[in-house]
């Protein structure tokens, strides 16, 4: 279901960021063509480097880069997506989604795209009860939500990002496994 598919894959800055890794070695290996979009946030919790060696592709942070060619990158991105995943989905993405902030690259192309646009929420539980995310959660959003996250081993309050049941139901959308068995036990742990 993966091969040739052009997926974006975005990740903010919280704590289940690692995780990204995971799930951009899988689409590699599955056939999909990954390209990753991170917030600075992001690049405090793991490097744009690991991630274009999984993608092997550029990792796009900043907005204003100069290219080597020209092209308005957030807008190429956004066409080229047949999948947009924001992992994890921090409530900051989250509240720049509902409120039609597009102040940096990743929000930029997530309000250009067509594409399905799946977000993992991540967060400390107060965060998620916001009155920006439920409404988000409330449907007043157009981007699909995998439901609440287990919790993180880091704090008792911290949704994981993507948790098994994220995983199914990821699946659920998709048609596909998301991880396999060695990835899913690192990202249990």
């Amino acid at each position: 279901m993966f091969k040739d598919l052009n997926i974006v894959i975005g990740i903010t800055g919280g704590i289940a960021a690692y995780k990204a890794c995971g799930i951009v070695s899988y689409l590699k290996k599955m056939g999909a063509n990954v390209d990753v979009i991170m917030t600075k946030n992001a690049t405090e919790f793991i490097t744009p480097l690991t991630l274009e060696t999984l993608s092997n592709n550029k990792v796009i942070v900043d907005m204003f880069d100069r290219p080597d060619y020209m092209e308005v990158k957030h807008i190429s991105l956004a066409r080229k997506a047949n999948l947009f995943l924001v992992v994890p989905a921090t409530a900051n993405i989250i509240g720049k989604i509902a409120n039609g902030i597009a102040d940096d690259m990743l929000s930029t192309t997530i309000m250009a795209t067509k594409a399905p646009v799946i977000l993992a929420p991540a967060m400390n539980n107060g965060m998620y009860e916001n009155k920006i995310v439920r409404n988000y959660r409330d449907g007043k959003i157009t981007a699909e939500e995998l439901d609440k996250c287990s919790t993180c081993d880091m704090c008792a309050v911290v949704n994981n990002g993507l948790s098994e049941e994220s995983m199914e139901q990821l699946k659920e959308k998709t048609g596909e496994e998301i991880v396999d068995a060695d990835i899913a036990k690192q990202m249990e742990k």
